[in-house]
């Protein structure tokens, strides 16, 4: 099958060090590689893919030093220069927030499907969408589509990693037992959470986090204060071959956001590595977490002190067991070839 994924081009594919949207087209373009398609992808210039791969400006955005910058007008270059190769495609995979790309492709709406990355109860999006109402749609978990009831969904297919890009570590080899964070340290995250956490229950937190231009004033406002460097200790943002070791030397991760979490990456990385979670009841993370399996889904921080002893005492292994059977890019990969089979009619046995 002929396939184009559309990215955003505020981070490379993959991104040097945060952005979840781009690690997620990488993993799916590289399985479908892997299963034998004919893949182009239209990303930053800086984008590593086993893909043909169409920049659609010279770098990322985001780490781009150029002052002076459009990211509207990067998008919309790049969708002309995918519209005018739209006839090479049997199905155009956008990625794209808040349906930019709509108004290019409503002559081929059959040959396109969109994965909102996103949350979607914006105010505006759901009038939006219902001047484009059959652009069919694939959501990340069953969650996000809430904010979209009424939109053309054509599947819900849940975030995967190949199997070797996180190995799992059994025995942390951390001298002393901590929990970690990563993310972003902003306001629906909830670091906070996280420090009231460790400190009740007597364990290190490390943080690994991006401060965004609009998280600055909320870190230096309610966060900066409580990070000691000692047990609660910020070690930056980390780059994703930092990641692993991050993780997998952790006893526990938290994921204590106040957000409709679309999906929550960052849960499936960490038990990759084997380590499991606490995560928020909130989003889709009751879907991701396995209670009581790969971590805890708790309501307060007392549930989440309350869960520790039990958080401690799961079966890295079978943390580990569980992701490999729900959350690899090979399953990710065949669930969005069977989407794009209903979409487009071609049978089978041709995209398989």
């Amino acid at each position: 099958m002929r396939i184009a994924h559309v990215a955003p081009l505020y981070e490379s594919v993959p991104p040097k060090l945060y952005g979840g949207t781009e690690r997620i087209v990488f993993y799916i373009t590289e399985a479908l590689v892997e299963l034998g398609h004919d893949v182009t992808l239209f990303a930053s210039g800086d984008s590593e893919t086993s893909a043909r791969l169409m920049p659609g400006r010279d770098q990322a955005i985001r780490l781009d030093p150029r002052p002076k910058k459009s990211e509207i007008a990067a998008h919309l270059a790049m969708l002309a220069d995918v519209r005018e190769r739209a006839q090479q495609f049997d199905v155009i995979h956008f990625h794209l927030s808040h349906f930019l790309h709509f108004p290019f492709f409503e002559e081929i709406v059959g040959r396109t499907v969109t994965t909102p990355h996103g949350r979607l109860d914006y105010v505006d999006l759901a009038p939006a969408y219902k001047r484009f109402p059959r652009f069919p749609m694939i959501s990340i978990s069953h969650s996000q589509k809430r904010g979209l009831p009424d939109a053309n969904w054509l599947a819900t297919i849940h975030h995967g990693l190949p199997l070797d890009a996180y190995l799992p570590t059994y025995e942390p080899r951390a001298e002393e037992p901590y929990l970690a964070f990563l993310g972003r340290l902003s306001r629906d995250k909830r670091p906070d959470r996280a420090i009231e956490i460790a400190r009740r229950t007597g364990l290190k937190l490390k943080l690994a986090a991006k401060i965004g231009d609009d998280d600055r004033a909320y870190f230096r406002d309610n966060i900066e204060a409580l990070i000691d460097g000692d047990r609660i200790d910020y070690v930056g943002e980390i780059t994703e071959d930092e990641k692993a070791a991050f993780l997998g030397n952790a006893a526990g991760m938290l994921f204590p956001i106040d957000w409709p979490e679309p999906f929550g990456l960052v849960a499936i990385e960490a038990m990759a590595c084997g380590t499991p979670v606490i995560a928020w009841n909130s989003g889709a993370l009751p879907e991701i977490v396995d209670n009581g399996v790969t971590g805890f889904v708790v309501d307060s921080v007392d549930d989440a002190v309350a869960s520790m002893p039990a958080l401690l005492a799961l079966d890295r292994r079978q943390v580990r067991a569980v992701f490999e059977t729900r959350f690899s890019a090979t399953r990710m990969a065949r669930d969005y070839l069977a989407a794009y089979m209903r979409l487009t009619g071609i049978p089978e046995a041709k995209v398989s």
